[in-house]
């Protein structure tokens, strides 16, 4: 069984500007797209801990 996952600690959940709000920027078919908004899934494919120090991490 796959972790649950929060949007608000996705490196892909991001502020808009423009629009003044959260969004997503990973690139999600229609599918996998209406299978998170149903709940059908339980896990996003595309989830990505945001995390500020990787690179830094790497380059030590």
């Amino acid at each position: 069984m796959k972790e649950s996952f929060s949007c608000d600690s996705c490196t892909y959940y991001v502020y808009n500007d423009d629009y003044e709000e959260y969004e997503c920027l990973a690139s999600m078919d229609e599918d996998e797209y209406a299978a998170l908004l149903t709940g059908n899934s339980k896990s996003c494919p595309y989830y990505r801990m945001d995390d500020e120090y990787g690179i830094v991490r790497k380059q030590m």
